[in-house]
């Protein structure tokens, strides 16, 4: 990635006199991935770099030389993927589907193909691309440190067949197994429980407070309200001791893709 775009901001913030946390207080950014953009390693969203003009009175300069980024996720996604990509910890509810870092190709593709209205080619392979690239969060051994709370139900549905079923399990076994995700499942067995109304996840940044996402039927919402997080964190946490503990979720989940391979 060139790294004219990260230096002509930096020339800009210490003309202005600024600090790298004073410019993110001024941009509603973290400091961190200010200096991800600096560095040449992060491009920022369009709403950030819309906000970095704003805080340092460059007219529409860095949003209009935005380099270019391929990727391409839903509108309500927007504000929670830039979030995420700045996580130093993310807690994952799943109520239906794989959560997105954990997904497999073929596992993504099945998810995003058969929508409504219908997509052609190109668009699901760049949907498919964007979340794979989401996923390269988890190459760092070490942050963000992730957990995957599952919905049985997850495991359970058949999305795309199993044999992508099997494939997908097992990547997420192996990302246990490795320790580099932790996974837990909310037992079928348990009946209801207070994340069953949506998909849940959970952010903590090294340098702002957490903030919470939730998503249902094309809408998605950050929320960060402290009151409404730490509700949030509340029902996660709650529903977190009523899951099967690591070990058993991993054998409830490999036998589970021993099963699916059963009938490739």
């Amino acid at each position: 990635m060139s790294n004219i775009y990260g230096e002509w901001l930096k020339t800009q913030r210490e003309a202005a006199g600024l600090t790298q946390q004073e410019l993110a207080t001024a941009a509603v950014m973290t400091r961190s991935h200010i200096a991800h953009i600096e560095a040449g390693r992060r491009n920022p969203s369009k709403e950030d770099a819309r906000r970095l003009d704003r805080a340092l009175n460059t007219g529409d300069v860095l949003s209009s030389f935005l380099p270019d980024d391929d990727s391409v996720v839903a509108k309500h996604f927007e504000a929670a993927h830039a979030l995420e990509q700045q996580a130093v910890e993310i807690r994952e509810f799943a109520l239906s589907f794989v959560p997105g870092i954990l997904q497999t190709e073929r596992y993504a593709r099945a998810v995003l193909g058969p929508s409504y209205p219908p997509l052609g080619e190109e668009e699901c392979d760049r949907l498919v691309v964007t979340r794979l690239e989401r996923a390269k969060i988890l190459e760092d051994p070490v942050t963000p440190v992730v957990w995957a709370l599952l919905d049985q139900s997850v495991v359970d549905r058949p999305i795309g067949g199993p044999e992508v079923m099997a494939e997908q399990i097992t990547h997420i076994v192996r990302l246990a197994e490795s320790r580099r995700v932790r996974v837990h499942v909310l037992p079928r067995s348990l009946g209801f429980h207070p994340l069953l109304e949506s998909m849940l996840t959970l952010m903590w940044f090294d340098d702002q407070p957490p903030v919470a996402y939730s998503e249902g039927v094309r809408m998605g919402k950050v929320h960060d309200s402290p009151a409404m997080v730490q509700e949030l964190q509340g029902r996660y946490d709650l529903a977190l001791s009523d899951a099967l503990p690591f070990k058993e979720s991993l054998a409830l989940l490999r036998a589970t893709a021993k099963d699916y391979g059963r009938h490739d």
